[in-house]
């Protein structure tokens, strides 16, 4: 049976779902085109706040709906996790780009590129994951989903380690390999950060399928 079946044909949870994975995409979208080319890298950074600030009203908005709601589609809980998980994700791409602001890092990596080429890829799959939540007709589609997400994360976890054996073994400046060890560290915690949504829309799918 559909989840949903017995639900209320409309319920605003799914919708803010929805355009909290819609952000999470526009940002990762922003985030590697910073890194392709950093020359405007302030004036993305200003842009990529308003969305990272999109994505906080969606998330105030959700909690507080989410408190005024009687019946809800989802278990309390699911909604407040599933919810700050997408939250978590938006805020570490928004760190990433501040700290290449912050940084002036006017010459990015290739290795910062293939992390933001596979972030954007991984927020793309959370973003059908989660619109599949809605009707959830194909659940197995929606977990073969989730197990994507996972590779990439794997594949983001060995990009990681290769950064980071490459820049301390080419850079003698102490400052430089902090500055891009943190670059590094925030791209591969968004990338565990979509992850872990992976991992609450899989239990959700298993629990309500």
């Amino acid at each position: 049976m559909p989840f949903g079946t017995f639900l209320p044909k409309e319920y605003s949870f799914f919708d803010f779902f929805e355009q909290h994975a819609s952000t999470c995409v526009a940002g990762a979208q922003l985030l590697l085109h910073m890194l392709r080319d950093a020359r405007a890298a302030a004036e993305q950074a200003q842009a990529m706040k308003e969305i990272e600030h999109a994505g906080d009203k969606i998330t105030h908005h959700t909690m507080e709906t989410l408190h005024k709601t009687f019946i809800t589609p989802l278990d309390r809980e699911e909604i407040r996790q599933l919810i700050s998980g997408l939250d978590d994700i938006l805020d570490f791409i928004d760190a990433t780009s501040q700290r290449i602001v912050m940084y002036d890092l006017c010459e990015v990596t290739p290795d910062a590129q293939e992390l933001g080429a596979v972030l954007l890829q991984a927020t793309e799959q959370v973003q059908e994951a989660v619109r599949s939540l809605r009707q959830l007709k194909y659940p197995m589609d929606v977990l073969k989903m989730c197990v994507e997400i996972n590779r990439l994360e794997n594949e983001g976890d060995a990009i990681l380690r290769k950064s980071m054996a490459r820049l301390f073994k080419e850079s003698t400046d102490p400052i430089y390999i902090i500055k891009w060890k943190e670059v590094y560290e925030f791209l591969e915690e968004a990338l565990d950060s979509c992850e872990d949504v992976a991992n609450m829309i899989e239990g959700i799918v298993l629990e309500h399928a």
